[in-house]
């Protein structure tokens, strides 16, 4: 009987996550973690036809959406800016090598020696800098048209992640060019990490490789700023998406 009282209210705990607000903010209707569609081929052609990856684009969409003075296409120019970043982050990639030893060689023959290095790194830094100001301007018109209400709050909280993975780039990659204004920001940047409590001064040591800026760092920071942190841009970006396309599209007045 004890085992049994037990185990209903586990349930019980259990269905009162599901009728939660933030278990149906995060899961859509339909979903496998909210009961899913009943087995019929009316569902089943239900589920496929709305699939994101079979339409991407919307058969139609709200009058307001497509006003350039509501969005001011601030989410798309973040996107736009992003895939100039990838592009010229690849370029130069083929002429970087992150080695303390010969770094900062590597940036000067990209500026005077390289066809075009100037024109892309200066693309890369400004695409970066453009990017920031769009991402942040782009949560402020979400946030000031109420966009963020429901059935939307979980698609905002992907925004937020968004924005942090946008600084964390831009922070990274300042550390790169290994010249003295690179390195004194981040021993500046580190170190108030370091007041954080309780684990500032693991996560201080995790981001340097050691006591102090070196050559740990800056393979360490080039792998999250080339690898580990675009990928969970990529990754929250698809959500993102995806979100926007099934809470019903760009949100605005009724």
């Amino acid at each position: 009987m004890q085992g049994g009282g037990r185990g209903a209210r586990l349930s019980e705990r259990i269905e009162q996550l599901r009728d939660s607000q933030v278990w149906r903010a995060v899961f859509r209707p339909g979903s496998m973690f909210r009961g899913g569609y009943a087995d019929s081929p009316r569902n089943r052609a239900y589920v496929m036809m709305n699939s994101v990856l079979y339409h991407l684009h919307p058969v139609k969409v709200k009058r307001h959406g497509i006003k350039l003075s509501y969005t001011l296409c601030l989410g798309g120019l973040s996107f736009f800016l992003f895939i100039v970043l990838t592009i010229t982050g690849i370029y130069l990639m083929f002429f970087y090598r992150p080695s303390v030893d010969v770094v900062y060689q590597d940036v000067q023959s990209l500026q005077t020696q390289v066809s075009f290095g100037l024109l892309v790194r200066n693309l890369h830094r400004w695409a970066a800098h453009l990017m920031v100001i769009t991402v942040f301007l782009h949560m402020a018109r979400v946030f000031y048209t109420g966009a963020y209400k429901p059935p939307r709050e979980f698609n905002w909280v992907v925004g937020v992640v968004l924005l942090l993975l946008t600084l964390l780039l831009a922070f990274t990659g300042y550390l790169l060019p290994w010249d003295q204004l690179a390195i004194w920001a981040v021993t500046v940047g580190t170190s108030m990490m370091q007041n954080s409590p309780v684990i500032g001064d693991q996560v201080q040591f995790a981001l340097l490789g050691g006591p102090v800026i070196g050559a740990p760092t800056l393979v360490r920071w080039y792998t999250l700023h080339v690898l580990f942190l675009p990928f969970l841009l990529v990754l929250f970006v698809a959500i993102h998406f995806w979100r926007i396309r099934k809470d019903g599209g760009i949100s605005g007045p009724l």
